[in-house]
């Protein structure tokens, strides 16, 4: 009997069959699970390396106030985005060339959150706690101070702490903590836990207002959030960037709806109109923004339209 012809697809089928055997596929192998936690960008000379601490979950449904849960549903739903809401903790490290500048260390599992990730996040790019010179914060809520300390010991051993004296006069104080509501005094002992290793050690050292805290960074008091929240403003050459803390949370509906608070601030018309302060700024001068809970790495320009706002993220580039 004649032999059978080998079509074209058989031909391609035994090729498949002979790679497969002399190059067997590793699909077994464990997912890896986890994220690099850096992201770098140029601000004139300074380099900014934003870190990851993490996630924490929030439910803005039950957060929000001043759109209704139907509207807010709706608006996570615009950008693909469900409830519980994993929600970025961002920290951001100046490099000025002179001074290593740590902006708020995330969480740490304060509030319950998915957190702890910073130390990792800062040996992955390339820095050691002990290189850190100083530490702004941004505000004393646990998810801004977490790893500062760990049982009473602090993590970052030859650093500063730096924070605006309306937000430590608050928030370390023995007897308004002693008058707040049950359901707030872990806030305040989370602050109070993360500061006093630093204050021991005269390591603490608040400030007052707007003032420039280094060359090249200074604060921008917006005390809506709570009775300190700062923003830093970072300034290199002709270029900006604006860490602002926790002036938005929730960008699928606070960029088109910035009227719109979260249950956290302490003041909300004075939050909101922060909110529109600083991005009307980062609108007409074309500064780059770094938030706190924006996705990572958080970084950013904002468009205005009309009333409201537009993220436009980094793009991700070489850092020249």
């Amino acid at each position: 009997m004649p032999s059978a012809r080998r079509t074209p697809v058989t031909l391609l089928l035994s090729a498949a069959v002979l790679a497969a055997l002399a190059f067997p596929a590793f699909a077994a192998a464990p997912a890896v699970k986890s994220q690099p936690g850096y992201y770098r960008v140029a601000v004139g000379t300074f380099e900014v390396t934003a870190l990851s601490d993490g996630w924490l979950n929030l439910e803005p449904t039950k957060l929000l106030q001043g759109r209704s849960v139907e509207q807010i549903t709706q608006d996570l739903a615009a950008s693909h985005v469900k409830e519980p809401v994993a929600t970025s903790m961002n920290a951001f490290l100046i490099n000025t060339g002179t001074k290593l500048v740590l902006i708020d260390t995330g969480g740490a599992g304060s509030m319950g959150t998915d957190g702890g990730k910073l130390m990792q996040s800062l040996k992955n790019a390339g820095y050691t706690p002990a290189q850190v010179d100083e530490i702004y914060i941004t505000h004393l809520h646990g998810d801004h101070v977490g790893n500062l300390s760990t049982d009473g010991k602090r993590n970052f051993p030859n650093a500063i702490v730096r924070v605006d004296k309306a937000d430590a006069g608050f928030w370390l104080d023995e007897a308004t903590m002693a008058a707040a509501p049950e359901g707030s005094k872990p806030f305040f002992k989370m602050a109070q836990d993360a500061i006093g290793p630093y204050a021991k050690a005269g390591k603490f050292k608040p400030f007052e207002g707007d003032t420039e805290l280094t060359p090249g960074i200074r604060s921008v008091a917006q005390h809506g959030h709570t009775p300190g929240h700062n923003s830093y403003l970072i300034e290199s050459g002709d270029q900006k960037l604006e860490v602002i803390g926790d002036l938005i949370h929730v960008g699928a509906v606070q960029f088109p709806h910035p009227e719109v608070v979260i249950a956290f601030d302490s003041d909300s018309k004075t939050a909101s109109a922060d909110r529109r302060k600083a991005f009307d700024a980062a609108a007409k001068d074309g500064r780059l923004i770094a938030a706190a809970h924006l996705s990572f790495p958080g970084i950013g320009y904002i468009n205005a339209e009309g009333t409201a706002y537009r993220w436009v993220p980094v793009n991700y580039a070489p850092v020249r």
